[in-house]
């Protein structure tokens, strides 16, 4: 079975909320919007989690994160370098645009 989200599976499913702690040591939820496989890699597409839907931004960031393991289990770096954010960005953008039935006509100039 893959690891990869269908729409299906994201319209079926209550959000998935990731709690991490920053270097200040404050927490910041995000929810997952997708995630997928790359050379290998696993990368989630996050954005910051906002309870109430009026409070919802248009221009909310996509964030891309990078999931790894070590001695001390599994964690997730932000994806930082620009050859590996611009390779998984257009992967996750082209899931999205399937994903949401995104249409090129529709975005802003």
């Amino acid at each position: 079975m893959s690891d990869e989200l269908t729409p299906e599976m994201m319209e079926e499913t209550a959000p998935d909320l990731l709690t991490l702690e920053d270097e200040d040591g404050q927490e910041c939820t995000f929810e997952v919007v997708d995630a997928t496989e790359v050379k290998g890699t696993r990368y989630l597409a996050v954005v910051p989690y906002v309870e109430d839907p009026a409070n919802l931004n248009d221009d909310a960031e996509l964030i891309i994160m990078r999931v790894g393991t070590d001695d001390e289990g599994e964690y997730m770096d932000i994806v930082d370098d620009d050859e590996e954010l611009l390779e998984v960005g257009h992967v996750f953008e082209e899931r999205l645009r399937a994903m949401f039935d995104i249409d090129d006509s529709e975005l802003e100039s």
